[in-house]
């Protein structure tokens, strides 16, 4: 062999070596590019979770503020029935009886504003007189025979007035029912 021949030979082993090399550095940096490509899946999957995650806290955390403020009033609101109810009772009693019409306008005036105002707040009263039987907004506290087929399961007289406060039941209107 000639010394140019053993030279060839020498030069191609070391490209098919070099060529080797390339081959294994190539897969071994496409390995790494895989295994970087799946880490910064992982954290972007992760990142978007967390995101979603804490949306959800605020959500939450806002609506629990909301419905605390509204657990608030609710409490304040419910305190006031009984005066509410008192009042009710006072106008009935001041309108039946001979009393001064000073009397009767001063406790109509306070009823008018403590009401004007419990509505503001949205406070809402069951309408219950002549109305069908409700589960949901009534309490039926007797039962009253009815001769006309009409009025029976119909609400015969109101006990106690019912209160809604934003569409939520407060307290359910008590009520005699015809049968």
């Amino acid at each position: 062999m000639s010394e140019s021949t053993q030279k060839k030979a020498s030069l191609k082993k070391e490209a098919k070596k070099e060529k080797k090399e390339n081959m294994e550095k190539m897969e071994e940096m496409e390995k790494k590019i895989t295994a970087l490509e799946e880490t910064v899946a992982k954290d972007k999957d992760d990142y978007l979770r967390l995101m979603a995650e804490f949306d959800n806290y605020r959500r939450r955390t806002s609506q629990e503020k909301l419905e605390l403020v509204s657990m608030a009033s609710t409490d304040t609101i419910k305190g006031l029935l009984p005066i509410l109810d008192d009042c009710e009772r006072a106008l009935k009693v001041l309108l039946e009886s001979n009393d001064s019409d000073a009397a009767k306008e001063g406790t109509e005036l306070i009823y008018s504003k403590l009401m004007g105002y419990l509505k503001s707040k949205g406070l809402a009263v069951i309408e219950a007189m002549n109305q069908d039987f409700d589960t949901d907004l009534h309490e039926a506290v007797a039962q009253f025979p009815v001769e006309d087929e009409d009025k029976k399961g119909k609400i015969f007289d109101v006990v106690q007035t019912g209160y809604t406060l934003n569409g939520k039941v407060i307290r359910f209107a008590k009520v005699v029912v015809g049968i």
